[in-house]
């Protein structure tokens, strides 16, 4: 498991109801998006399959092996309706 990096993390639509917070920062042992989302989808009961959330790092989109740095802004972004 690879060190604990200190992460912004900011919450959207669906994660920011399921979480209860717009955003914070936390220390977790995840190398990369994909890690981070099952440790947290696991703590905070997010009901998105990973297949189904795009991850933004520091304002661009990144694969779910991006591998996170310390300091880095993460966000999971849910499927977007449009109308």
């Amino acid at each position: 498991m690879p060190a604990t990096l200190p992460l912004q993390l900011q919450y959207f639509a669906v994660f920011r109801e399921q979480r209860g917070l717009a955003a914070e920062t936390v220390r977790e042992p995840a190398a990369t998006p994909a890690e981070l989302y099952a440790l947290l989808r696991a703590r905070h009961g997010f009901t998105l399959a990973p297949e189904q959330v795009r991850t933004a790092v520091n304002g661009a989109f990144v694969p779910p092996d991006h591998r996170l740095a310390a300091g880095d802004t993460v966000v999971f972004i849910p499927p977007v309706a449009g109308g």
